[in-house]
């Protein structure tokens, strides 16, 4: 049979790989040529990922690890014609027969549901991110009509049902494999999105004054939505500075590696200042004020922050070309900065007629009337910029959708759906200010797309969890990178 020899690829990628008769050749590692997919010359060129596949054998002793009491490992097949039966030990073949198994079924054909939860990321509150806020634009939409409001209801509910659903897989992670708490830290990617979890539970406050002062439960709703609004910002603010006092403290990067998503740890502050807004309208003067002050304070900081990144990004831009195209889906997030701080500061400034006090300036409507022009018009400046970004993002995309190119799913498509309801939601904001109904149904048409969004990327996602694109060894945001390399198990050592 014969056998090529897998070699580490050079730093440049460009390593050949040589055909072979010579299973024991010490020049590489040894592997079968059917369990090397083809290139356009019969060959391909090895990927790290090949030869760190291959030769450290990660997973397939494993699944020895959690075999049921009693029960008997099946060996690994041998690989017809070797002394050894199986070289370097890989897993080998029986015969031609069994050619159209591919290397990565045989590695991990018994990787169990125990294992995937290992690699339940931070990124999977990405999902309950993207539900709540298609609820929080479908309560925005301007032109309603007999059902719109038990649509949003149901995906307020569906988003409860996902945040509890995720709180308990990822708390199973953590309890399974207690080792994986601090590598989601420390992963210079994942813990870019430990933020995510913060802005679910703020979606999910925001439906809740949404949806659910309108049915009658009574003033004690509010004031637990008070008590939570805070503990939401204090999360926010924990959770911000945390993540970047990690980043800076364990990484050093280069302007090459910049991505939109290190704005992410941001993106609890931005949902404060919508949540103010919304809140402030049910609730009496003096807590309506201190609410939107807050809520004004945090969203300066957090659109702050993120434009002093986008600095870096638009640098990032100048001298090193666009993102890899697995990457591109990431610079939509930069949407969501302005989105949120247009819809916000509008939403705000709405409430602030009634919540400003009697005493202010010497003369509170006055000051109310100039906040509400004030933010309006500055809103419209910052609805702009977060137009600009979405077509720059959009555009960017433009290479991938060539014949031939593909991207293959990540959590991160759902940068798809949330930073896109905040620019909706902004639009509409814009549109019911500047009394625009053009800028209004221009926000109507982007609605069902955005909706149609979020179906075909959860559709995605479940496909991709049984293609084993996540939740699998080296697939997710956990994976390898960087130099940084996570726990594992003494079955995993080479």
């Amino acid at each position: 049979m014969k056998h090529v020899t897998i070699k580490p690829p050079s730093p440049d990628g460009t390593g050949p790989v040589a055909p072979t008769d010579d299973p024991s050749s010490d020049n590489g590692l040894a592997v079968p040529v059917h369990m090397i997919p083809s290139g356009e010359d019969g060959y391909r060129t090895p990927t790290g990922e090949d030869f760190d596949l291959a030769n450290r054998q990660p997973y397939s002793k494993r699944r020895e690890d959690h075999l049921p009491a009693g029960a008997t490992p099946i060996p690994p097949p041998a690989v017809s014609g070797h002394p050894n039966g199986t070289p370097n030990g890989m897993l080998g073949h029986h015969s031609a027969t069994a050619s159209t198994v591919s290397l990565g079924e045989r590695l991990f054909e018994a990787l169990f549901w125990r294992e995937r939860i290992r690699h339940f990321t931070w990124t999977f509150f990405t999902l309950t991110m993207a539900t709540g806020g298609i609820a929080n634009v479908i309560y925005t939409v301007p032109f309603r009509f007999p059902g719109l409001y038990a649509i949003g209801v149901i995906f307020f509910l569906l988003n409860l049902i996902l945040f509890i659903m995720n709180v308990s897989i990822i708390s199973l992670r953590f309890y399974m494999h207690p080792e994986m708490f601090k590598a989601s830290i420390l992963h210079p990617t994942e813990r870019l999105f430990i933020p995510a979890a913060v802005v679910s539970f703020g979606t999910i406050l925001l439906n809740i004054s949404q949806y659910g002062p309108n049915h009658g439960p009574g003033h004690w709703l509010n004031d637990a939505v008070i008590v939570l609004f805070w503990t939401d910002a204090a999360l926010a603010v924990l959770a911000s500075m945390g993540v970047y006092l990690v980043m800076w403290s364990t990484a050093s990067f280069t302007i090459r590696e910049m991505t939109p998503v290190w704005i992410f740890p941001a993106y609890p502050l931005l949902i404060i200042g919508p949540h103010a807004g919304v809140l402030s309208i049910a609730l009496s003067q003096k807590k309506a004020f201190s609410i939107i002050v807050g809520g004004f304070t945090l969203q300066g900081i957090g659109f702050m922050v993120s434009l002093m990144i986008y600095s870096a990004f638009i640098y990032r831009l100048m001298t090193q070309k666009l993102p890899q195209e697995a990457t591109r889906p990431g610079m939509f997030v930069s949407v969501g900065p302005c989105g949120f701080t247009a819809a916000g500061i509008i939403a705000m400034t709405e409430g602030a007629e009634g919540a400003i006090p009697a005493n202010y300036m010497g003369n509170p409507q006055m000051a109310a009337l100039i906040v509400k022009i004030v933010g309006s018009w500055a809103s419209l400046w910052i609805w702009g910029l977060a137009l600009w970004f979405f077509f720059i993002s959009a555009g960017s995309h433009y290479s991938c959708v060539h014949k031939g190119h593909h991207l293959t799913f990540t959590m991160t498509w759902f940068s798809y759906v949330f930073p896109q309801t905040a620019l909706v939601t902004a639009t509409f904001a814009v549109g019911r200010t500047f009394e625009s109904k053009a800028i209004q149904i221009i926000g109507c048409i982007m609605t069902p797309l955005l909706i149609a969004t979020w179906f075909i990327v959860v559709g995605m996602m479940i496909r991709a969890i049984f293609l084993k694109q996540i939740l699998w060894p080296q697939k997710g945001e956990d994976k390898d990178e960087g130099g940084f390399r996570g726990p594992r198990k003494r079955s995993e050592s080479v």
